[in-house]
């Protein structure tokens, strides 16, 4: 496999020669190229293929945010990415629809390598032509929904504080009021009423309440045409089950709050290559569904049959290029294919194909096939049998 090309774009020398030394380490890794204009990086795109473009925002003549939008435009294969700073942050309100992944200035080595590898890594995923195709039939990706862009830029300034996250909300009122109804219902069991975003961000931590503004910034900007039998109501309560079912089988089984939250996270946009196919490839999509529904097959082996690939690499990918934790696009990625997991244990992976099953076992739907239990993994991970007791608990939270 040939080595990815990553092309750094900065109108300052200084600052390119301070990338190619601090990278140099990863030459054998990676093909670099550093150009010092958004003119030079059209032109050498038009040449060479480039895998990931990383621009600085702030540079004269074409602007980041210019430049990446072009390059959205031309070359819609690259992962985009943009360096900024503090001061930057109406530009990145500019680019939240063109942009895959925003980096602060300044980044250290180590930031830089991990996000480029997960970039390179989510391209290799897709070197499977078949599901290559699949992704190019989709056209343009959808980008990170805003609300969510903006929480994450802000929560990386060290004086953002809770009430800096709830105003941040409450300046989206239907986002607001979603937060607010999902945060009452009987899945987060406060048995009290919360009123205001700043309650909900108080009670349920910034981690939970960026999962949940980032599954409704899914569900309300992606809207596919409805189907009899593919409600996207259904999918959404789908989700939101999964992911309270998910984050409370991980506080069953480790105190790591890391953890509980990607669960949580995970389990809201677990199903998201589904939302994306159904929205992208309608037609494709509804001989999915009918196939899936004549031969009571699961959705992955129906999606196989059609597509050539499914919805769990389709999403995972989608969630890497959003920049979201490695352990949140493993297990979209895996979630029903926990045999090619490697290391078994424990893992938020395993958290969401358990929590998965138990909804469907709860909340039977008559059109389609249930996901089978991997009792294989589970037994090699060493939690086999504490699948009865998550069942038990899952069971209480039933709504």
């Amino acid at each position: 496999m040939g080595k990815q090309t990553i092309l750094f774009v900065d109108d300052e020398p200084n600052i390119l020669s301070g990338l190619q030394r601090m990278l140099r380490f990863l030459r054998y890794e990676m093909d670099l190229h550093f150009v010092e204009s958004g003119k030079a990086a059209l032109e050498f795109m038009a040449a060479h293929h480039v895998d990931v473009i990383v621009s600085d925002m702030r540079m004269p003549g074409m602007d980041g945010a210019t430049l990446l939008s072009t390059v959205q435009e031309q070359f819609p294969h690259a992962i985009r990415i943009m360096l900024t700073g503090q001061a930057d942050e109406d530009s990145v309100l500019r680019t939240v629809g063109i942009v895959h992944q925003f980096l602060a200035k300044p980044s250290t080595p180590e930031t830089l390598k991990e996000v480029l590898g997960r970039a390179c890594a989510l391209q290799d995923l897709f070197k499977n032509e078949q599901l290559k195709a699949l992704i190019s039939r989709l056209g343009q990706l959808p980008s990170l929904p805003a609300v969510y862009a903006k929480l994450q830029h802000a929560i990386k300034n060290p004086e953002c504080g809770l009430q800096d996250v709830a105003a941040i909300i409450e300046e989206d009122l239907a986002m607001s009021a979603k937060v607010l109804q999902l945060v009452n219902s009987a899945f987060f069991g406060f048995f009290k009423n919360i009123d205001s975003p700043s309650r909900a961000v108080n009670l349920l931590g910034l981690d939970t309440i960026k999962g949940l503004v980032l599954g409704i910034g899914v569900f309300t900007e992606l809207k596919p045409t409805s189907e009899t039998n593919f409600s996207i109501q259904s999918l959404w309560e789908h989700s939101m089950g999964v992911a309270a079912f998910a984050k409370t089988i991980a506080k069953e089984e480790t105190k790591v709050k890391e953890l509980i939250d990607h669960a949580f996270i995970a389990g809201l946009v677990h199903d998201i290559g589904k939302l994306l196919l159904f929205s992208s490839l309608h037609q494709q999509y509804t001989e999915v569904i009918a196939l899936a529904q004549s031969e009571n097959m699961v959705f992955c082996q129906a999606e196989q049959q059609i597509l050539n690939a499914d919805h769990t690499d389709a999403g995972g990918y989608l969630i890497g290029l959003w920049g979201l934790p490695g352990p949140v696009v493993e297990a979209v990625t895996f979630h029903h294919r926990l045999d090619q997991y490697p290391t078994p244990s424990f893992c938020t992976a395993v958290a969401v194909h358990a929590a998965d099953v138990i909804y469907h076992t709860l909340y039977p739907d008559p059109y389609f096939a249930m996901p089978v239990l991997n009792k294989l993994y589970l037994d090699q991970a060493g939690v086999a049998h504490r699948f009865d007791h998550w069942c038990k608990i899952c069971q209480q939270m039933k709504v």
